[in-house]
């Protein structure tokens, strides 16, 4: 998808927010022109500008379940990073600096699965930080330890409860969760034994043939990508 090109009157934040627009798609980027304590007040997510989308783009961002919208502004600017500099709190509709707080000079970046639950359009992370997720999908494709210590929106946390509680009913109903007590996953006892008798061990699989290994997706550079094609899929 192209990048959209702005509708609105540029700068549209020009106290706050300095635009840096280079050739190459999406990798225009925004530097902070002020200073904020941590957790202090960027940006208010006002409507108008802002519209509700009638369905997700790369240019949307979650602010519910099954709700998007459009920034209108050149806050569309502000780009992905694992360690990320403001927070998009779509409950407040605000945009706060992140725990470390805001200086000028520095870009300002959020963390997409913050908002996103599902990212149609993923993209491989270029932000260059230590911790680094690599791939960026949305939430729904990260592990609670990717997300350990990350701010998350509402949406984002009771939509990764309803998973995990998922998963966890299903390993419990398969009996993979180990906590039976009674009867091994492999058919046996729970001891290794079937009806008192050792159980014989099991073979182990045969490597799939050549090429049947499923490949993973394809590297992309869009980093500069706003939050995604996004969709709730749970």
């Amino acid at each position: 998808m192209a990048p959209i090109k702005p509708h609105w009157v540029q700068p549209s934040h020009p106290d706050i927010q300095e635009v840096i627009v280079n050739e190459a798609a999406f990798t225009t980027k925004s530097i902070s022109k002020i200073s904020l304590p941590p957790f202090g007040l960027f940006a208010k997510l006002e409507f108008p500008p802002c519209t509700m989308a009638p369905k997700p783009t790369y240019a949307t961002v979650q602010m519910d379940r099954d709700k998007h919208f459009d920034l209108n502004s050149d806050l569309l600017y502000i780009n992905h990073s694992c360690e990320p500099s403001l927070i998009f709190d779509t409950s407040s509709m605000t945009v706060i600096a992140g725990p470390k707080g805001l200086k000028p000079g520095d870009e300002l970046t959020f963390f997409y699965p913050s908002t996103e639950w599902y990212m149609a359009q993923p993209f491989d992370c270029l932000c260059g930080a230590p911790t680094c997720r690599g791939r960026i999908a949305g939430a729904r494709d990260m592990t609670s330890a990717q997300l350990e210590g990350m701010w998350l929106n509402r949406h984002i946390r009771d939509l990764l409860e309803e998973r995990d509680a998922g998963l966890k009913a299903k390993q419990e109903a398969n009996g993979t969760d180990g906590t039976d007590g009674t009867n091994g996953t492999d058919g046996t006892d729970g001891t290794g034994r079937v009806n008192g008798v050792d159980a014989a061990p099991k073979a182990d699989p045969a490597p799939a043939p050549a090429g049947a290994q499923r490949r993973g997706p394809t590297s992309r550079e869009l980093s500069g990508e706003m939050g995604g094609d996004t969709a709730v899929q749970v």
